[in-house]
């Protein structure tokens, strides 16, 4: 079950956006409980953000519940803070279309997250580039950091290294107040070329 308890309205839709997000809502197979919009990257110095459909049920344990208007919107801990005011806007010019998010928020407000995303930016980045991997900060709660892993990193056997040995050290010896770092990464969905697990 998500938090029942309802946040300040942080998400507000445009009248293109309510009507077409209604429409998909009242035409899709399953009750739908509301709507989940997450952060879920930062790259090139921008939010990208994911709106997806939740089935009634199928609310997430911990999520925050925003009312906004007679859509409900759900959202993590980790976006919650950086979701607010935000505009979600449906456009269609010719063939396309789609949906426009007009977030004001800065990208980090604890600065422990300016201060790893910078080492992430400067230092560690650039090595594990040279694996075609990345890593990026998604968020900190409390004295844990969560990181995740793209490019050839997704599914490498030697991610755990990675992590504990590089990322994790890195970060503890440069930012304080930081004692873990989490990997979020679903390394399952992913292949590596630079490791190859032996065939029995």
């Amino acid at each position: 079950m998500a938090d029942t308890s309802t946040a300040e309205p942080l998400v507000r839709f445009t009248d293109e956006a309510y009507a077409k997000l209604s429409e998909i809502i009242g035409s899709h197979a399953n009750p739908v409980a509301g709507l989940r919009l997450q952060i879920t990257s930062r790259e090139g110095g921008q939010f990208h953000h994911l709106l997806s459909l939740v089935e009634d049920g199928a609310q997430a344990e911990g999520d925050v519940q925003i009312e906004a208007g007679d859509i409900c919107v759900y959202t993590d801990q980790r976006s919650a803070p950086y979701l607010r005011n935000i505009e979600v806007h449906y456009f269609q010019d010719g063939e396309e279309q789609g949906l426009e998010f007009r977030n004001p928020n800065p990208l980090w407000i604890d600065s422990r997250e300016f201060q790893i995303q910078d080492l992430l930016d400067q230092f560690i980045n650039p090595q594990i580039a040279a694996h075609g991997g990345r890593v990026e900060l998604i968020g900190i709660e409390g004295r844990t950091a969560y990181v995740e892993f793209g490019g050839g990193c997704v599914g490498c056997g030697m991610i755990a290294v990675t992590l504990k040995q590089g990322v994790e050290v890195a970060v503890k010896e440069n930012v304080a107040d930081i004692d873990d770092v989490v990997d979020t990464t679903d390394h399952a969905s992913g292949t590596n070329p630079y490791y190859q697990p032996s065939k029995k």
